[in-house]
């Protein structure tokens, strides 16, 4: 296993911007990393930092690069806006296609709200207004360009085609309400993953937020949280763990008989946070085959480094706000406000952010740098070490509250591999790391699934 450099100097830049820094930032003060490429060619020649770049882009190109967790809305997938056109959002096909990432799973994501027909009613209608929205996209807004995959041999198939991998994950199962023959139905609009619980605590699992104050529902699963397990290894869907509370992770993996996934979660031993797995968690699931995908969220990385970021920011907004006479306000106040009242705060907003963009580098990132492409990095280190290489991969919550200076954005992703590049990770290694672990996962459940059918 690769001894990793710790050079940390990626900046929340472009792409271009990137390629400029890194050519001057990073000096070769740590002993060079076993793994590197005058050990993989053979060559005694100390690698240039153009040569590192370009071997960087080559590795990019070849390998397939799979972020298991992006959100959507599905005002964006209408004919008349849609991921066709480059939006405001972080993910997109101009975006992905910029940044050489070539599988996005979009996210069939529900909050948690009422335990009762009502909130299942609406939970579900939610649940098929991001399902339909999906298919739209692949299958008529842009099927030159996208296509869905079910499975591991049709994202190779559609990557060897040239267009870009849609796949869908599940974030909560509460839209399953108390009838469980919607995990199938699930499965048969193309879920391949699926949470038991959200924030909040669901039918099926208490929520890992329930460690803020000590409030639990079930205690771990529920009877209904066991039978779905049951349901969602019969029929090839993924157990996702990234939100429920630890209790019941640690029942599911006493009751799957596939291995499960984390789609978005980091290293607890290195920010703690209780979206986070601890090593107990973390050597479960490598006992149980799974895979974690390590996420690029600021708070999860390092929080404290990520809260004086923050602060700095808000110092010089709020500065610059107060110059214009504008009033800053927090969440709640800005909810509180009329739809018009919204409209005409973030248009103030727009402008403020715009004055304080030319600034940050000097006047916050130079005194707080923000959570960064080398913190997300470290966490993938960690858990490489302790669980080994084959349990761990990559995801963003890109447009869910994920992205970090240097991977802020889809059309960033070259950025990540630059940087496991850079800590001596080999091709295939980062081809694992990028897709091959979650792809062989995917293949263990739909093996699972058919033997159980079988049954």
């Amino acid at each position: 296993m690769p001894m990793y450099s710790r050079c940390r100097s990626l900046k929340h830049f472009t792409f271009i911007a990137l390629l400029a820094s890194f050519l001057a930032a990073c000096s070769d003060d740590s002993a060079q990393p076993q793994g590197s490429t005058p050990a993989a060619t053979g060559s005694s020649v100390v690698e240039t930092e153009q040569q590192l770049l370009e071997r960087a882009r080559d590795i990019h190109q070849r390998v397939i690069t799979l972020d298991t967790h992006a959100d959507i809305n599905t005002n964006n997938f209408t004919a008349e806006n849609n991921y066709t056109a480059d939006l405001d959002t972080q993910v997109n096909l101009p975006k992905m296609e910029q940044g050489g990432l070539d599988v996005a799973w979009f996210i069939v994501y529900t909050g948690q709200s009422t335990l009762d027909s009502a909130g299942y009613a609406a939970a579900y209608a939610n649940a098929i207004d991001k399902f339909d929205a999906i298919h739209r996209l692949a299958e008529n807004l842009a099927p030159d360009r996208i296509e869905i995959a079910y499975s591991s041999d049709d994202v190779r198939r559609i990557s060897a085609a040239g267009k870009k991998v849609a796949m869908i994950g599940i974030e909560n199962a509460y839209p399953v309400g108390l009838d469980i023959a919607n995990i199938k139905d699930f499965q048969e609009r193309g879920g391949r993953y699926m949470s038991l619980a959200h924030n909040g605590h669901s039918q099926f699992a208490d929520s890992n937020t329930g460690e803020r104050d000590n409030d639990w529902l079930h205690n771990g699963l529920s009877d209904m949280g066991r039978e779905a397990i049951a349901e969602m290894n019969k029929w090839g869907i993924m157990i996702d763990v990234s939100h429920p509370s630890k209790p019941a992770i640690m029942e599911m993996l006493d009751l799957t008989r596939a291995p499960l996934i984390a789609s978005h979660s980091s290293a607890r031993a290195l920010n703690e946070h209780s979206r986070n797995l601890d090593d107990e968690q973390l050597l479960g699931i490598k006992e149980n085959g799974g895979v974690v995908q390590t996420v690029a969220f600021s708070s999860y990385l390092d929080g404290e480094k990520n809260a004086k970021h923050r602060e700095a920011l808000s110092q010089l907004t709020s500065s610059i706000a107060a110059d214009l006479g504008y009033e800053m306000l927090s969440f709640p106040e800005i909810n509180a406000l009329s739809e018009v009242e919204q409209a005409a705060y973030r248009t103030r907003m727009s402008e403020i952010n715009a004055l304080a963009a030319p600034r940050i580098e000097a006047e916050v990132n130079a005194v707080a740098p923000p959570v960064d492409v080398a913190d997300f990095v470290d966490h993938i280190d960690y858990m490489v070490e302790l669980i080994g290489l084959e349990h761990v991969g990559i995801s963003s919550d890109f447009d869910g509250g994920g992205g970090i200076s240097g991977w802020n954005n889809a059309s960033e992703t070259f950025n990540v591999t630059i940087e496991l590049v850079r800590r001596g990770y080999t091709e295939e290694q980062i081809g694992m790391l990028w897709s091959g672990n979650l792809l062989r996962v995917l293949d263990d459940v739909q093996r699972v699934a058919a033997e159980i059918q079988a049954e």
